[in-house]
């Protein structure tokens, strides 16, 4: 038994439906994203003052570390780069996102399927139920010529093959599927920038884990330097108040002083291993990791004399929180489209071609077949609010975003005004107690020529000493708050992060 049959089921509707397809591309539902907000923003920094360079001899770097001349420090900063598990999270939300804008636009594509069916039907025996029927109702003669009519031949089973293509294609009539596209294409920038957001964060605390190092290394040397000093200053009293020429008063208050000193010195190792286990875990290591290669003391370094800043447009412009703000309101703007869109009519072509029979040799016969093309308009306009709602739902969102930018770009200005401010009020503080330390220097220096002479004594000197370097380690803390100061001004400024791939914002433009 073979089941072959052409059919073909062509709607009324299909030339209105192409037309309708052919001018889709015209309409799309929604406005047209315009770029974000206009910026409040002055044409320079208010509080660069001299912490900016001159455009003739220096530029704004995305690397500012090199200029701290530290080789330590860049390798550090560069294995985080490579390492840093957060930075993999990131890439990771970025492949994420390329992928949705990679199914948004499959979605606007064509959907299609192969299928292949083989069926076994078993059916019952039609006949003798029927013949039995017969004699219930004519008695005996009846049922003979029942027996006879029902043995006409009824299989009692069967087996159905087929193989057949289906497709579905929405049309985009009024821009639904391309405001989609937008969103994910502005998601996945977003998601781009806030790769770039991670690497700034990260270089800025490798920056300031390193200084904050250095800088413990530094005092616990002075610490060591200064308990020296006044453990020797209590030995001399000691003997003194042993000959009768000190009071017991003067050794309780060296006492006193040296058991300060090592209360201050002592909190300092916990603080040094704390540092190296952040550097560790920053780079991808396991805490302890890099204790060999930080234990040996080193300076802190200091930043450059000058410092390029640019200007609050660059400053935006480069910021990858103010991007990824950005082009989250982009894709916003493009969701609103899309809810929009879902007010209008959508039309959806379906075909379908198959061929089949009962036996497996009537696939082989190509030219007997099956054929479907069915458009569909359908159209929800009985939704009672539902649609704008979405719309108007999708609207505070949009706005929120737009809000959320506001807040981004004068959060930026505000970040950059006030690492330019204290940098450069830590440049006078550092300038200022530099001339203390020069005093104490020079004070230590003619104790010395004193004591030499014999007009003063041992302890005097011992004495002198300490100040200075009580004087020193003051402006080592200083100069260690200034090259912080430096690496938050960088991180202020958008600066410390390199693009992996070239990605041109839309809001470059508008800023």
């Amino acid at each position: 038994m073979s089941l072959r049959s052409t059919s073909t089921l062509l709607t009324p509707m299909l030339p209105a439906a192409l037309l309708a397809a052919l001018l889709a591309g015209c309409t799309t539902a929604g406005k047209d994203y315009a770029g974000p907000p206009a910026a409040t923003q002055a044409a320079a920094f208010a509080r660069a003052g001299d912490a900016a360079a001159s455009a003739d001899n220096a530029q704004v770097l995305a690397r500012w570390w090199p200029a701290l001349g530290d080789a330590t420090l860049d390798g550090l900063v560069d294995a985080a780069l490579k390492a840093n598990p957060n930075l993999a999270v990131a890439r990771a939300r970025l492949r994420q996102a390329r992928a949705a804008l990679g199914t948004e636009r499959a979605n606007g594509r064509p959907n299609g399927q192969a299928t292949a069916m083989a069926t076994h039907v078993r059916l019952p025996p039609l006949g003798d139920a029927l013949g039995a029927g017969g004699a219930g109702a004519d008695g005996g003669a009846g049922g003979g010529e029942g027996g006879q009519g029902g043995g006409f031949a009824v299989p009692s089973s069967l087996n159905l093959y087929s193989v057949g293509f289906d497709a579905t294609w929405e049309i985009d009539l009024f821009g639904g599927r391309r405001r989609a596209v937008e969103a994910a294409s502005a998601a996945a920038e977003a998601a781009e920038a806030q790769l770039a957001d991670a690497q700034l964060s990260l270089t800025a605390e490798v920056a300031s884990a390193y200084i904050n190092l250095r800088s413990v290394q530094q005092r616990i040397a002075l610490s060591d330097a200064a308990i020296a000093r006044q453990q020797r200053m209590l030995e001399l009293t000691t003997r003194r108040v042993q000959a009768g020429t000190a009071s017991q008063l003067d050794l309780t208050r060296l006492q006193g002083q040296l058991e300060s000193t090592r209360a201050e010195s002592e909190p300092l190792l916990s603080q040094l291993d704390a540092y190296r286990d952040e550097l560790a875990t920053l780079a991808g290591l396991a805490p302890g990791a890099l204790d060999a290669q930080l234990a040996q003391a080193a300076p802190v370094p200091l930043p450059p004399a000058s410092v390029a800043t640019g200007d609050p447009a660059e400053m935006l412009k480069r910021r990858p929180d103010i991007r990824a703000a950005e082009r989250t309101l982009a894709a916003r703007s493009a969701q609103v489209g899309q809810a929009d869109a879902a007010r209008f009519p959508r039309l959806t072509l379906l075909g379908l071609i198959g061929i089949g029979g009962t036996h497996p040799s009537d696939l082989t016969h190509l030219d007997d077949f099956s054929a479907i093309a069915a458009p569909q308009l359908s159209w929800n306009f009985l939704d009672f609010g539902r649609n704008a709602a979405r719309i108007e739902q999708a609207e505070g969102v949009r706005d929120e975003a737009e809000a959320q930018y506001r807040v981004a770009v004068l959060g930026a200005l505000r970040d950059a005004e006030g690492a330019l401010s204290r940098f450069k009020q830590r440049r006078a503080t550092v300038a200022t107690i530099a001339r203390a330390k020069a005093a104490a220097d020079r004070a230590t220096e003619l104790m010395a020529a004193r004591q030499k002479a014999g007009t003063a004594s041992l302890i005097d000197l011992l004495d002198t000493e300490r100040q200075q370097i009580a004087a020193e380690q003051n402006l080592a803390q200083a100069q260690a708050a200034l090259t912080g100061e430096f690496v938050a001004l960088h991180k202020a400024l958008g600066l410390g992060w390199e693009a992996e791939e070239t990605a041109a914002p839309a809001m470059a433009k508008a800023l």
